[in-house]
């Protein structure tokens, strides 16, 4: 199993996560996001979307996080992602899917370029439409949290929420978003970032991430 994408990615961050919680052996390909390496020939004959993460497993390349992530789940089911109980199912898709419908697409690479290439946007001026867009759904989410009344987790062990919680999480501190109103959610990631699948896949300890020491 190979996994293609770029240490910064925050979809390929929940395929790393979700390989690292399900015990999967796997090779990380890095692939460089700011030459635009995804968009060429080379990769997009294999996933015209031309983005990452591309999860090579089975003989097949598999595009789109979400898919890959339920894929994952169905095709390895030792140590799942999703609960068992329907219910607590849905829950965990509620939350999951809110992050990855709601913020991935106005807040990724190609949008943030095309604020300043085509837009002349500055980059504080991007971080304010980036803070604008996590607080319009980071705030209901912390609000979700505190109704269910969790825990260190959405359930009894990390999964499909914390899977896609900790990348935007991680990219959210870079733009300083103020996590300060947010116990729930800063809960969570604190008793991720302990764990050592959470290490393992966190943005500091990837190949291609040139600060890594």
């Amino acid at each position: 199993m190979k996994l293609h994408g770029y240490y910064r990615s925050s979809t390929s961050y929940r395929l790393r996560i979700a390989l690292e919680l399900k015990g999967l052996d796997y090779e990380y390909v890095p692939v460089n996001l700011l030459t635009s390496e995804q968009k060429g020939q080379a990769f997009t004959s294999r996933n015209p979307f031309g983005s990452v993460p591309l999860l090579e497993a089975d003989g097949r390349d598999r595009a789109q996080s979400m898919a890959q992530l339920e894929w994952l789940d169905e095709a390895y089911p030792e140590n799942p992602l999703l609960p068992a109980d329907v219910e607590d199912r849905y829950t965990a898709r509620e939350l999951a899917y809110a992050i990855a419908t709601e913020l991935h697409a106005p807040l990724n690479l190609p949008v943030l370029k095309y604020l300043a290439n085509e837009y002349g946007k500055s980059q504080d001026e991007i971080g304010v439409w980036y803070r604008h867009w996590l607080a319009r759904t980071l705030e209901p989410l912390e609000a979700r949290l505190a109704q269910l009344g969790t825990g260190d987790f959405l359930f009894d062990r990390p999964g499909f929420f914390e899977v896609c919680l900790l990348p935007q999480v991680y990219n959210a501190q870079r733009f300083a978003f103020d996590f300060g109103a947010m116990p729930h959610i800063t809960r969570i990631e604190q008793a991720c970032l302990a764990l050592p699948a959470f290490k393992r896949a966190h943005p500091d300890n990837q190949i291609d991430n040139p600060e890594r020491n």
